[in-house]
């Protein structure tokens, strides 16, 4: 099985330490950074499978990048699965990530359950 590589951008330490923790222990490649834009600079220059984005952040939120990502990146790139993260209720906030393009929600409180389910379904698609 190639290796998978995946990006997360969140603007708190805690929360970067904890998914990236989650995401290398299930044995895939994970870098982290810290709001959108970066997470687009990062893209631009090297090739990731599955993106996590927390979407309220400095700089470029979560909303804003997946947008981006959507509309102004070529294929592959403007495909690739962006699941959000956030502290906001799933149910609630859901059809305003599905609308702005996130392929799938992550609410708090993480687990590894909800990682893993997630990690799953989109790596049995690449």
């Amino acid at each position: 099985m190639p290796q998978i590589n995946i990006l997360i951008a969140d603007d708190i330490f805690s929360n970067l330490f904890l998914v990236k923790s989650i995401i290398e222990n299930a044995g895939y490649y994970c870098k982290a950074v810290t709001n959108g834009k970066k997470l687009i600079e990062e893209l631009k220059k090297e090739k990731y499978d599955i993106i996590f984005t927390d979407i309220e952040m400095p700089v470029m939120n979560g909303i804003e990048t997946v947008r981006y990502i959507r509309t102004k990146l070529k294929h592959p790139y403007c495909n690739i699965p962006v699941i959000a993260i956030t502290a906001r209720n799933k149910y609630d906030f859901s059809g305003k990530i599905t609308n702005a393009g996130f392929s799938d929600i992550i609410s708090k409180p993480y687990s590894i359950e909800k990682f893993k389910t997630v990690l799953d379904k989109y790596v049995k698609k690449l």
